[in-house]
């Protein structure tokens, strides 16, 4: 069993799902549902693979900032 860090945010009616380890993502009805089809997605990603690493993510910091656009 491997761990994986991930955010989720919610877009319009949908929730998405960001692996950070590794740069895959998916989407879901609700919160449960995104987060569920993350796991499968990033197990999809490393499925015959036989001796892959995920890459740690020691820290996460999220931020907001206001940009002239």
């Amino acid at each position: 069993m491997k761990t994986i860090s991930f955010i989720v945010w919610k877009e319009n009616a949908e929730f998405v799902a960001q692996c950070l380890n590794v740069d895959v993502a998916s989407h879901g009805d609700t919160l449960d549902d995104a987060i569920k089809n993350l796991k499968e997605a990033v197990e999809l990603y490393f499925q015959g693979e036989i001796d892959y690493v995920i890459p740690e993510v020691e820290s996460i910091f999220l931020g907001k900032e206001t940009i002239n656009v």
